[in-house]
């Protein structure tokens, strides 16, 4: 990435401001000492703004980013002491968003320690094979979990958020120095159709993946963002990261609650909201607030955008609003504006500086404009491959998505869905993301989802899944005749099935498996 790029980007978004010379000097050396890990990134932060809040949570805990470093070197001493942990172990931390998850994975990265980064909705038998998958040596886990983790093997050490605390509060002084080897992130794949996968993310080696995503999302030095996005998911651990290189100050609430969340974005006068979509829709059912939260950016990732959100949000809380398309494997592939949203609602946008992105077919050739193929991308922060051993496939460098989607005229990227959600019915070629969005635009539903299942006559047909606003009713011949409307007809979805809700994972992705358990 260019030079001149980088500057112009830090100096926009006040990164380069001038500070006491002491502290950008100890700023410097902390990040040429310990590099771009996420410890990096804390000292930094530490040194160049010790007393600023680094974190507020939901039960009143408020540490400074100086606070926050000292608990996070107490528990890496106190895990290599009493725990035995050493560079290259694996713990795991199953937490909700709250100080500890935080101080738990910089205490990992200080000692070259892989941290895996556990679904919180994973079921007891799941999180036996990720334990047993990753070699895990401790788990760090919140009180909620204690039943959840019994079925674990005995010797594996489990800390609840007590025995955490007593690690910090009773850890014996010491010096920690840079590890030989960087601490890997491990983050699990969402898991919607099976076992979840473990992901290694690489550590930055510079501003680069910084300043990709700030120069497209406006945020700025010491804003105070709320992360409502699972942090052990890639985009609330990537929001996470961000907020460290601003030193932003981070609002934290274990659970997502719609009437908590913009209480929590007025009284703490937020500049910025990372969220997952379904959220958004959450907080759309509420009555917005009188003020409203005076938001500057609010930033959704993690799954597809529904058609019309978009436009609907921000028609309420301004135009805010930024989506960015990515994935574990992947980090971030492209980012739209509200300008791009209030033009093309359901669009991914456009790939943010650094970053290529292809549409190709089968034999691995470009495709026309507007034409649908295979996503590919190529970045800084393509994942290194699974700690099961293989990868993605990859074709001049750029990773593939496992993505289908296409890009208009105006160089908008368009997502259409999995590859291996497309279903074949009749001959013809559908997407179920587009019904979905169809279907959402009806007043009625609240949420749609649209899965393939077999048929024995087309080889497979869609079936829809509406979960309804209360007091709403429809019929299913109703649904599909307005399908029949807009769509073609091996687009009309055979099968309506209303459901109270839909079922969806922590990041807000609808758990097609349980969905297919309809069908047998």
């Amino acid at each position: 990435m260019d030079l001149p790029f980088i500057v112009t980007t830090l100096t926009r978004r006040g990164l380069l401001t001038p500070g006491r010379p002491i502290r950008v000097a100890s700023q410097l050396s902390a990040l040429r000492k310990w590099g771009w890990s996420l410890a990096g990134e804390l000292r930094q932060a530490a040194a160049r703004d010790p007393d600023r809040p680094a974190i507020i949570d939901e039960d009143g805990v408020e540490l400074t980013y100086q606070q926050l470093l000292d608990r996070a070197e107490r528990m890496a001493r106190a895990m290599r002491s009493g725990h035995g942990v050493q560079t290259g172990d694996r713990i795991g931390v199953l937490c909700r968003n709250h100080h500890g998850l935080i101080e738990t994975i910089v205490a990992a990265t200080l000692l070259g320690v892989d941290a895996v980064l556990v679904n919180t909705g994973l079921s007891p038998a799941q999180l036996a094979t990720v334990a047993e998958e990753q070699r895990l040596r401790v788990l760090v886990h919140d009180d909620e979990f204690a039943e959840r983790v019994l079925a674990l093997p005995p010797e594996l050490p489990r800390l609840d958020e007590r025995a955490r605390e007593e690690l910090v509060v009773g850890a014996l002084p010491g010096e920690l120095h840079p590890p030989e080897r960087d601490g890997r992130i491990i983050v699990l794949t969402s898991g919607t159709t099976g076992a979840p996968k473990g992901a290694r993310r690489p550590t930055p080696s510079g501003f680069g993946p910084l300043v990709s995503i700030i120069d497209r999302i406006p945020l700025h030095t010491r804003d105070r963002v709320m992360i409502a996005a699972p942090i052990f998911h890639t985009w609330g651990f990537a929001a996470l990261q961000v907020c460290f290189a601003l030193r932003a100050t981070i609002v934290l609430h274990r659970r997502f609650d719609p009437a908590a969340t913009l209480a929590a974005l007025a009284d703490h006068r937020c500049d910025a909201l990372f969220a997952v979509p379904v959220m958004l829709q959450r907080l759309m059912e509420k009555p917005p607030p009188d003020p409203r939260p005076s938001l500057k950016v609010v930033a959704v990732s993690g799954s597809a955008l529904p058609g019309g959100l978009a436009p609907k949000f921000m028609d309420v809380y301004g135009d805010v609003m930024y989506n960015l398309y990515g994935s574990t494997e992947v980090s971030w592939a492209s980012i739209a504006g509200p300008a791009d949203l209030r033009a093309a609602p359901t669009t991914a946008g456009r790939p943010p500086h650094g970053t290529r992105l292809e549409i190709m077919d089968d034999a691995g050739e470009p495709v026309p404009t507007g034409r649908v193929g295979r996503i590919f991308v190529g970045n800084e922060m393509l994942f290194e491959g699974y700690t099961s051993g293989g990868g993605r496939e990859t074709r001049d460098g750029l990773l593939d998505t496992g993505d289908l989607g296409r890009i208009n005229a105006d160089g908008l990227l368009f997502v259409d869905g999995r590859a291996d959600d497309m279903i074949v019915s009749g001959g013809e070629n559908v997407f179920p993301s587009e019904v979905e969005d169809l279907l959402a635009q009806l007043p009625q539903v609240r949420e749609a989802a649209v899965i393939g299942v077999p048929d024995p006559e087309y080889g497979q047909r869609l079936a829809a899944f509406l979960a309804l606003h209360p007091n709403e009713t429809l019929d299913p011949e109703a649904v599909r005749e307005y399908v029949r409307h807009y769509l073609a007809r091996f687009s009309v979805p055979r099968d309506v099935v209303f459901v109270k809700y839909l079922p969806r994972n922590a990041t807000g992705k609808v758990l097609t498996r349980e969905l297919r358990r309809y069908y047998g």
